[in-house]
């Protein structure tokens, strides 16, 4: 009973606990990004909010890009700060610039992918991923 109440961690827990993360939001996010991907391959007729006024094409690909390699890179522990400010970046987007007059439900989605990968950020990867072997 006394370990349910605990609060402290070791590293293998931490890492584990960063790796199932690490995974979980991963794969949750390539759902978001892969039709992108798809809409880019594709070739036809983008239409894709451009909040920044970078350009619909571009905004898509920065999009596609943080989405689906920044997903790659995190399940793999591949930069995974970088591509976690990518993710971020690309969240506040979403949230705050194009569902800025939505109601709170619409955002909520994305605050929650951008507080796991905030806590990413300061995390980083953990012990069991590639960015431990570059690292070394």
């Amino acid at each position: 009973m006394r370990r349910v109440f605990s609060t402290s961690q070791g590293l293998i827990q931490t890492s584990i606990s960063l790796l199932v993360m690490r995974l979980g939001i991963g794969a949750l996010m390539l759902t978001h990004g892969w039709p992108k991907l798809m809409r880019l391959i594709d070739g036809g007729e983008v239409v894709f909010p451009d909040p920044l006024g970078i350009g619909v094409i571009a905004s898509l690909i920065f999009a596609t890009l943080a989405e689906f390699l920044g997903s790659i890179f995190i399940m793999l522990g591949v930069a995974t700060r970088m591509a976690s400010l990518a993710l971020i970046f690309t969240m506040v987007v979403a949230v705050f610039m194009v569902h800025a007059d939505d109601p709170f439900a619409r955002k909520e989605l994305g605050l929650l992918y951008m507080l796991v990968y905030i806590v990413l950020l300061i995390m980083g990867s953990g012990k069991y991923s590639l960015d431990k072997l570059v690292r070394k």
